[in-house]
């Protein structure tokens, strides 16, 4: 019988991937509405910032280490440059690049947390790939290597991301909170730096339909209430498995825009996600993981 607790921290990875597989579709809106991903990403990444103040202020408190600054500049980067790829640049080709994280997640927790995989966990790595693989990638775009700037803040937004969460399960001394603040912090930084350095970051505000600043305070609170529980996820899962099952968001992206934007899912989309959820299921064999700190 699979331990309570175990099942408390794939679920919680679960529902880290069911948001940002959804995500998608309330940052197109706000980009229809007139703000655009950058932006979109400060301001609600910064309301989010704000309501853990409020709310979880203790943990704001605690003064930074080297460690939390690493995970907010990875974290910082791994949205920021997410949104710019997939608003600049061929969509599925972004996405799969960025979805070769798993890849990058077995040299990092090699390094930083000595995890070694089996030959059956390897085999579990390489299926997520494969099933991402027959998801996205189209035979007359070409072999995945980036050709241009949105196509390498891709393939770096993915390399950030299996860093971060790497970083994450190693910095087992900081709690929960402590490193969700770091995150919420980070992207915050990394956007407004952005903004300084970008021309128009700012949209008109007064252009900006009343509902999409409710759409954006609604992502605030989804991205304040969702970084801890992936947080919590990570702390008590192998790096490795933990990136296999997140992969899982590429399914509930796929699912979302069927449902949501009305895109077609063929027999490949469907192979491809059987794959990924398949490799999730057996993610078990990757390593097992020790508990660690889930306080405040």
């Amino acid at each position: 019988m699979v331990p309570k607790a175990k099942i408390l921290s794939l679920s919680s990875l679960v529902t880290g991937a069911l948001a940002w597989g959804l995500i998608w579709y309330p940052f197109r809106v706000l980009e229809q509405a007139g703000i655009a991903g950058g932006f979109a990403t400060l301001i609600t990444y910064t309301l989010a910032l704000l309501m853990g103040i409020m709310v979880l202020g203790r943990g704001a408190r605690r003064r930074p280490t080297p460690m939390l600054a690493a995970i907010a500049v990875t974290a910082g980067w791994t949205n920021l440059a997410y949104v710019l790829a997939v608003i600049q640049g061929d969509v599925v080709r972004v996405m799969l690049l960025f979805f070769l994280a798993p890849l990058w997640t077995v040299l990092f927790s090699r390094l930083l947390l000595g995890e070694r995989l089996s030959p059956p966990g390897l085999a579990v790595i390489a299926f997520s790939v494969a099933g991402a693989a027959v998801m996205l990638w189209q035979v007359e775009k070409g072999f995945p290597f980036p050709r241009d700037a949105a196509e390498w803040l891709g393939l770096s937004s993915g390399v950030a991301f299996a860093l971060s969460n790497v970083l994450a399960r190693r910095a087992h001394e900081h709690s929960v909170v402590g490193k969700s603040f770091a995150i919420w912090t980070g992207v915050t930084l990394v956007c407004l730096a952005y903004g300084l350095w970008k021309e128009n970051f700012v949209p008109d505000l007064a252009a900006v339909p009343a509902g999409a600043w409710g759409l954006v305070a609604l992502l605030g609170l989804v991205l304040f209430a969702v970084n801890p529980v992936v947080q919590h996820g990570l702390a008590h899962t192998s790096a490795n498995q933990a990136i296999v099952i997140m992969l899982s968001e590429l399914v509930f992206a796929a699912v979302s825009a069927y449902f949501l934007a009305g895109e077609a899912a063929g027999p490949r989309e469907w192979l491809g996600g059987g794959m990924i959820v398949a490799a999730a299921m057996f993610s078990g064999r990757l390593a097992v993981a020790p508990a660690v700190r889930d306080d405040c």
